[in-house]
């Protein structure tokens, strides 16, 4: 049997543990997203949580864990007698994989019985196993978006539906929901996010006596599980009981109106769209009066509340990362607080005491639990802890919305779009790091013909989802079944199989299955120019927007992208592929310009790129972006680089302007096959938008 890290044995992560417990006592919370870099403990926390729940009284035999003293009416199962036998079961912790299908989720009819043989049979999936219990989801931001929406649409509404041609299944899912990310390999939608109830971020400390205290609580779980487990034995009952009692307590704490209006006004003061926000915060709140041993809440439960549920719900653009400004949190709140300061500066309980038997004091239980502490202060509790230096994950604290149309900061020094000079200095050898206007629409780029990829919305594609464009014969077992194109299969051999009644003899070499054409998502591979004849005439700052524009397409169709830049005498991989366009648009905007032009080697480091990730993902098509003017004064042989790329769907945008044009690019664009589009074909579509927004303005 296998033995789970004790939960009160984890250093520090005192807001992750906080939001944690505050979905234990309360699951209308919404559960927890985990923001943070790799090897911070983040998935031992979470399966150490799962072993403090209470266990749960269930019907005998049912496989969706029907409460006995109140049995799920549409249960699969059922019907059950309210009243009836019980069995006592530990929560469940549930972990779903990246790779699982919708089908391994939510369940799954078996529509071949269905259609054969009139038996409506029901496989349950995830979300029943989860039910009253923890659905942990690690690398949440990776999951499919489809199984996102129907995981996070499941935790909302506590219930589960399947329907599948004209066969309906429901049952009860609610549960602890727990994911968990690396912002570096890119974001969830903000629509996504807000489904989250609250969020934290955290980060390895920097601090070596900690970092060896959680090394050397770790050597000691590895070397005897057991004995170990047994030395925390008495502070994860006593954590296990104050859950429990927190529970038994949150029916009887008061939310008075008074301080219902100062959430409220909290959550309109930070402009966040939508109600979600204020009926999350309530909800925390009451959580975390019922954790302190609070019979009403008070401000300290509002602020707690505020700073796990607002940072995520800030998001206005998609290169925004998630922050909060507390310093106008703590200005709404004492603008509308109701209490007079407490004297200590705490409230409430404690998380329980570590053992006394020369165990290391634990800053986590032997401090209050309180949102006070710094949240950037965690501890890998894992056997992967980080000890690389300290890198902006876009984490910090964001004090105030940012001019630059939200974009990620660049490295050095701001400026936005409307500065009156287009360039800075970035260093020396006649280096220049142009200005980023805000982004704009661009036209679909698309790859041509009909794909098999990933799920997205750039290029033509035959998934799971989407419109029926035919049927066929199924090659395994029915999972999508073409209910028009099986009967006419059928229909001609009625007679010969002595039909004698209403209705038709299926047989199961009748089936046929849809098929059925998307939309996927590519590998969209940018390929930048950024030599000195690009930094001519404020030309950088017009590439520069025109890419972060093709970048934020991408987001919204959900791309893959890398980046690939050329200048001087060699081509750099500045992005390697990755979901985080985040990261593409900051080193995007940090770009520096100058020197020659080594055009062959950016279209030969394009190449290795692309035939790298054809090997890693052969399903994901490539879409070549290359956006230059077409001068190539370094060495190489152009036609031999661009002979590497052949067959690759390509994009060429010519950035030559001025009077006189030597038309490079569209001769490039022919060496490759690929598309033309003038720069200033992406560029006027941004001015013909001011212009319209100009005119409605007069």
């Amino acid at each position: 049997m296998n033995t789970a890290y004790p939960f009160s044995a984890v250093v520090g992560l005192d807001d992750l543990k906080l939001a944690l417990l505050l979905n234990a006592v309360s699951p209308r919370v919404g559960g927890v997203l985990v923001r943070g870099e790799k090897g911070t403990a983040k998935s031992t926390i979470v399966r150490a949580l799962a072993a403090q729940l209470p266990a749960v009284d269930t019907v005998p035999g049912c496989r969706f864990a029907c409460d006995p003293a109140a049995p799920d009416p549409s249960c699969p199962d059922g019907p059950h007698e309210p009243g009836g036998p019980s069995e006592r079961r530990p929560s469940a912790l549930v972990e779903l994989p990246v790779g699982a299908s919708e089908d391994r989720l939510a369940g799954s009819l078996d529509v071949e019985r269905a259609l054969t043989e009139g038996v409506k049979a029901f496989e349950p999936g995830l979300l029943a196993a989860a039910h009253r219990g923890v659905l942990y989801v690690d690398e949440v931001n990776l999951l499919h978006d489809h199984l996102v929406d129907l995981l996070l649409d499941a935790a909302a509404l506590g219930t589960c539906y399947v329907e599948r041609e004209s066969v309906s299944v429901r049952h009860a899912a609610r549960f602890l929901l727990v994911g968990t990310m690396n912002p570096e390999e890119g974001e969830l939608r903000p629509q996504l996010l807000d489904r989250f109830g609250l969020t934290v971020e955290v980060r390895a400390s920097r601090d070596p006596k900690e970092r060896a205290e959680v090394v050397r609580r770790r050597l000691a779980f590895e070397a005897d599980p057991a004995a170990f487990a047994a030395r925390w034995a008495d502070a994860e009952a006593e954590l296990a009981e104050r859950i429990s009692a927190a529970r038994d307590r949150l029916a009887g704490v008061r939310l008075p109106d008074e301080r219902l209006e100062q959430i409220a006004a909290v959550c309109a003061g930070f402009e966040v769209d939508g109600l979600r926000a204020d009926l999350v915060t309530a909800n925390a709140a009451l959580a975390h009066a019922a954790w302190h041993g609070r019979g009403a809440v008070a401000d300290e439960d509002v602020r707690a509340a505020a700073r796990l549920s607002l940072p995520h719900r800030r998001r206005r653009d998609p290169f925004d990362a998630p922050g909060l400004d507390e310093a106008l949190l703590d200005e709404l709140l004492d603008r509308t607080s109701l209490d007079d300061p407490p004297p200590d500066g705490g409230g409430g309980g404690r998380l329980p005491s570590p053992p006394q038997d020369g165990a290391p004091q634990d800053p986590a239980t032997s401090q209050d639990a309180s949102p006070e502490r710094n949240a950037g202060s965690s501890h890998d509790a894992g056997p992967s802890q980080d000890a690389a230096p300290e890198r902006n994950t876009g984490s910090e604290q964001n004090t105030a919305p940012s001019e630059d149309a939200g974009l990620s900061q660049n490295a050095g020094p701001a400026q936005d779009a409307g500065s009156s000079r287009d360039e800075r200095s970035a260093g020396g050898g006649g280096e220049r790091v142009a200005a980023v206007a805000a982004p704009h629409a661009v036209p679909l780029l698309e790859v041509p013909g009909v794909g098999e990829g990933t799920a997205g919305r750039r290029s033509r594609s035959r998934t799971a989802r989407g419109r029926v464009t035919g049927a066929r014969r199924p090659a395994a077992k029915v999972r999508d079944p073409h209910v028009v194109a099986t009967l006419l299969a059928a229909a001609p051999r009625q007679r010969a199989r002595g039909r004698s009644g209403a209705g038709l003899v299926l047989r199961p070499d009748d089936l046929r299955e849809a098929v059925r054409e998307g939309r996927e998502g590519n590998l969209v591979l940018f390929v930048v120019d950024a030599s000195g004849s690009m930094a001519a005439r404020r030309r950088m700052t017009t590439v520069k927007t025109a890419v972060l524009s093709l970048l934020l397409d991408a987001y919204q169709r959900r791309d893959k992208v890398g980046l690939v830049t050329f200048r001087g005498r060699t081509a750099e991989l500045v992005l390697p592929p990755t979901s985080s366009v985040e990261a593409g648009a900051a080193r995007l905007r940090a770009l520096p310009t100058g020197g020659r032009t080594p055009l062959a080697a950016g279209l030969a480091r394009a190449a290795e790129v692309l035939r790298a990730e054809r090997l890693r993902d052969p399903a994901r098509r490539p879409l070549l972006v290359v956006v230059t003017d077409g001068r190539a004064t370094a060495g190489g042989d152009v036609d031999r680089a661009a002979g590497l790329l052949a067959g690759t769907a390509g994009i060429v945008v010519d950035c030559e302007d001025g009077p006189v044009r030597l038309g490079l690019a569209g001769r490039l664009a022919a060496r490759l096959g690929a598309q033309l589009v003038p720069l200033g074909d992406l560029d006027g579509i941004v001015r013909a938008h001011r212009g319209r927004e100009k005119g409605k303005a007069a």
